[in-house]
């Protein structure tokens, strides 16, 4: 990618800065990054990968007249009260803070923007199409990773189409057996809570990963030991397992140890929130940089 200068980025809900490893994936050149957050482990993990992140706080306390020109705003909106496990409240719920991304969009009117958020219903969908103007592409993970997770991401970003299948599967991701830690393996009564979750109408549900097969979406939930994925051997007599950070980390196609220094459930937490780096990188490579 050709630049003869560089930019100036604000990242909004971005937690651990998964914008800011794809724009270094691709090699842009960037004097500032502004990222709006507030968790102050996400915020942790970022200044340890990158100390040179500006953090300016709440993003309702964010005003464009403060910042330089800014010529990328990325963001992902909380998705929670949109997300089909969430509670269904929409605009009216946590979700609805999506309206300080189109304030800020409004205020410094960047050359291009991205929004990444979940599959949720036709009209919450069309409501944000319309304040962005832009059409969402739906992209699966899947193609660029080993997990299955469709997002829709809008962008003025032009010429955006599927990424290249890399053809990734669990196993892909996975470290060898006698290298995982112990403290990973589930106990038999962790297994039968799980298959009563299967079996039962919670609103999250027990997945199994095929090795040959994708992984199940990364979510939150994994710090809670809720909607997690499970390597289940219990046909091979290996013992059944979660995942690891780091294994969760590749899901999302995030450097190894990335998320490195924190409590594994915030570790779970922010990678579960975060972007799969590859498909903004995959994104991002289309921008025409003056």
């Amino acid at each position: 990618m050709e630049q003869s200068k560089p930019i100036n980025v604000l990242s909004l809900f971005d937690g651990m800065s998964c914008g800011q490893i794809a724009i270094n994936k691709l090699g842009i050149k960037y004097d500032n990054y502004f990222a709006s957050e507030i968790d102050k482990w996400a915020m942790q993990i970022t200044k340890k990968n990158y100390p040179n992140t500006i953090h300016i706080g709440d993003v309702r306390d964010v005003k464009g007249e403060d910042l330089p020109e800014i010529d990328l705003l990325i963001g992902g909106s909380p998705c929670q009260s949109f997300s089909n496990a969430g509670n269904g409240k929409g605009f009216e719920g946590k979700s609805g803070i999506f309206w300080e991304y189109v304030r800020l969009l409004k205020e410094v009117n960047p050359k291009y923007f991205m929004l990444e958020n979940v599959r949720m219903k036709k009209e919450w969908q069309d409501v944000i199409t319309e304040a962005l103007g832009v059409e969402p592409i739906m992209i699966n993970s899947s193609l660029v990773s080993a997990q299955n997770r469709p997002r829709f991401y809008w962008t003025n970003i032009p010429g955006i189409g599927q990424p290249e299948d890399k053809g990734l599967v669990t196993k892909d991701v996975l470290d060898p057996e006698d290298q995982i830690d112990p403290a990973y393996q589930l106990t038999t009564t962790a297994l039968a809570y799980m298959d009563r979750e299967r079996n039962g109408k919670s609103r999250w549900n027990y997945h199994k990963n095929p090795l040959d097969g994708k992984a199940a979406c990364v979510v939150a939930g994994y710090a809670k030991m809720a909607g997690f994925a499970v390597l289940d051997y219990r046909n091979t007599g290996k013992p059944c397992r979660r995942l690891t950070p780091r294994e969760c980390e590749r899901l999302q196609t995030v450097p190894d140890d990335y998320t490195e220094g924190v409590s594994k459930t915030q570790r779970y937490l922010m990678i579960g929130n975060g972007w799969t780096v590859d498909v903004i990188a995959h994104i991002l490579s289309h921008m025409k940089l003056d």
